[in-house]
């Protein structure tokens, strides 16, 4: 089951990074959202989560591996584009 998921994140990564590789590289979360994750990481070494914010910490994981997937197509499709003159 989690090799299938893998394949949709990374299929989804690759259509994110063919849209525009540039503004895929530039991407990143929100001041509100890296402190939100902070908040998260804090509490889950301090305490437990709630399963709420369990579910919420997870969704950051995913988010983060399409990134970073996406980032690494866009690089790779910027590195064979042609040099305009």
């Amino acid at each position: 089951m989690i090799q299938q998921t893998s394949n949709v994140y990374d299929e989804l990564a690759e259509f994110l990074a063919s849209l525009s590789p540039e503004k895929v590289l530039n991407y990143r979360p929100s001041e509100r959202k890296q402190k939100r994750l902070s908040e998260l990481l804090h509490k889950k070494s301090s305490t437990a989560l709630t399963e709420e914010e369990a579910q919420e910490f997870e969704g950051y994981f995913i988010l983060e591996r399409i990134i970073r997937t996406a980032k690494a197509h866009a690089l790779t499709l910027l590195s064979h584009e042609p040099l305009h003159s």
